[in-house]
């Protein structure tokens, strides 16, 4: 189907750009890679009568480590991810992750702004962002604020963006040295959201976890970042009962909707094997 009819803008800077969406009101979209929003339009599920596009903003595209964090710009691809020589570095569960989103040809244009903006509980890099404990630059015609990943996103397709704002920076603390990582995803053929996939980072000390975090994509209305799960296997080396407990409080958690890609307690199982696979993935990274 065609989008319906609408007005196109391309601002030079963010200060334009913010003007634009304020100005417009909630007519108006800012359009990032597209992927999620131009498939709306086609379907009429989305009917903007402006699209601000962000492309022409130079600032907002780019990897820089800043002291102990990594700065991520909105408009920076996947592949760029991908690409980066500073994120295979600090955070290659990050490239880990690109990887494992769409192909190819989505990567080159789908940006990181855009996967963790929309609030779709399907889209691979939320929860790794919550896993992370990550923080979002939001500016808008109040000035600029940092909302953390964990308080991002309220329900699917909602997140803390208030009107006219512009998501224009990720904020990553760099993870320890020699830390382990994962993500783990099962989806029914390339290109397609996950069934389920988890994310961890963790931490060892004398063959034991020393610290953990755990993420789940796809697994409820929003990402969720699975506490009860992670605390289960600290002080443990991984032992059966310590990888049962971890599976059995992330799948606590779990509210996955019955779609085509399975029934809830086939998603919710999925899952839990996800969690366990992960954690013993993290811990052979881990140095």
């Amino acid at each position: 189907m065609i989008p319906g009819p609408f007005t196109y803008h391309r601002p030079a800077d963010l200060n334009e750009a913010v003007k634009l969406l304020a100005t417009l009101g909630s007519e108006a979209r800012p359009l990032a890679g597209g992927h999620s929003l131009i498939p709306m339009m086609k379907l009429r599920l989305a009917t903007p009568e402006h699209l601000v596009d962000l492309h022409g903003i130079k600032d907002l595209r780019g990897v820089r480590r800043e002291g102990d964090r990594l700065v991520i710009g909105a408009m920076t691809t996947q592949h760029d991810i991908l690409t980066s020589d500073e994120i295979a570095a600090a955070a290659p569960v990050l490239g880990l992750a690109a990887q494992n989103i769409a192909d190819p040809q989505i990567r080159y244009c789908g940006t990181m702004g855009g996967n963790v903006a929309n609030g779709d509980p399907g889209n691979d890099m939320p929860a790794l962002m919550m896993v992370l404990d990550a923080s979002y630059r939001l500016v808008g015609p109040g000035g600029a604020r940092e909302v953390a990943a964990t308080a991002f996103y309220q329900g699917a397709y909602f997140t803390a963006l208030e009107p006219g704002e512009i998501l224009t920076a990720i904020s990553i603390p760099v993870p320890a040295a020699g830390h382990g990582y994962a993500y783990d995803k099962l989806k029914r053929k390339v290109g397609d959201y996950a069934t389920a996939a988890v994310a961890v980072v963790l931490t060892m000390a004398g063959g034991k976890v020393a610290t953990c975090r755990i993420g789940l994509t796809n697994l409820a209305e929003t990402a969720l970042l699975a506490e009860d799960a992670a605390a289960a296997v600290i002080g443990t080396a991984l032992d059966a009962a310590a990888l049962q407990a971890a599976a059995g409080a992330a799948q606590a958690i779990m509210a996955p909707a019955g779609d085509g890609r399975g029934p809830v307690e086939y998603r919710r199982h999925v899952g839990g094997v996800l969690v366990a696979r992960a954690l013993r993935r993290a811990a052979e990274r881990a140095k």
